[in-house]
């Protein structure tokens, strides 16, 4: 089928309290592998890139194999900007063809990133594509954007006014999670996300999902997460398989070799974690 946006995936997703996974791909085998394991699952499934992944690339290049992997098959695909770091390389990807759109402006001010939100999401609403936004910082290090100082935490109140003010269609809430490989094991404020639950009606978003405990993750979901980042974790599966098979047969020269247990890794923790979303069967 044709990619979709994430609009209807995610409404679906609230009424019907579970989540979708919104997996970070690097590669042609990344995204066949996310998309093999939503088909397996009957799963509804976002594809996302961050700033630096198109950079390394560009958007066109991934676009076009989101697009062919979607044509393959019969469950619901879309493709994502995660993080986009300005108003142009949003409209950048929207130019391209993405059907859903972040922009990150919880670096900035709380009225400035009221502002390019705004902007970005006035600019998307014609052609139905929508909007994610984060308010609060989620620590670490996401791309090139460090997590930053001072409260990292979503208030309820302000989310509300985000919302309200900016148009936005889904929120990155900020409750505890950092972007990269956590130290120890993460606490997060769930009821901060029940009280932001309770402001808000749009679909909550939770980033920085890698290595934080599937029951806890479950958790979330219960309390209104209807769409769930994993990235740190897919890089760690690929990267495993192609040194278990350099390490085994370090004289391999061809590509395919590797990179075909590096895609059979992904797409196993892939169907772990929409198990854990309860998206499966979904599609």
């Amino acid at each position: 089928m044709t990619l979709v946006t994430t609009k209807e995936m995610l409404l679906k997703a609230q009424k019907e309290h579970y989540a979708v996974g919104a997996f970070n791909v690097e590669n042609m085998e990344m995204v066949q592998a996310v998309v093999a394991a939503a088909q397996e699952m009957q799963s509804p499934v976002i594809l996302q890139t961050t700033p630096s992944t198109v950079k390394y690339a560009d958007l066109d290049y991934f676009y076009a194999n989101a697009k062919v992997a979607a044509q393959k098959a019969t469950v619901p695909v879309a493709i994502h900007l995660d993080h986009g770091s300005s108003f142009e390389l949003a409209m950048q990807a929207y130019r391209a063809g993405y059907t859903s759109i972040m922009i990150d402006g919880s670096h900035e001010s709380f009225q400035e990133n009221i502002r390019v939100t705004k902007a970005v999401a006035d600019a998307c609403r014609p052609s139905g594509i929508p909007v994610e936004a984060e308010l609060g910082k989620v620590g670490g290090k996401e791309d090139d954007l460090e997590g930053g100082d001072g409260n990292p935490y979503t208030d309820p109140q302000e989310a509300a006014e985000f919302v309200d003010a900016s148009g936005v269609d889904s929120l990155a809430v900020a409750i505890g999670t950092a972007h990269g490989v956590y130290k120890g094991i993460p606490r997060l404020d769930v009821e901060r996300l029940s009280e932001i639950r309770k402001a808000v009606s749009i679909p909550l978003v939770l980033h920085g999902t890698s290595g934080v405990p599937d029951e806890t993750v479950r958790e979330c979901i219960r309390r209104g997460i209807c769409k769930v980042n994993y990235a740190t974790d897919l890089r760690i599966a690929f990267s495993e398989g192609v040194k278990e098979v350099l390490e085994e047969k370090p004289e391999t020269i061809d590509p395919k070799k590797y990179n075909a247990v590096g895609r059979e890794k992904v797409k196993q923790y892939v169907i772990g974690k929409i198990r854990v979303c309860g998206s499966d069967g979904k599609a």
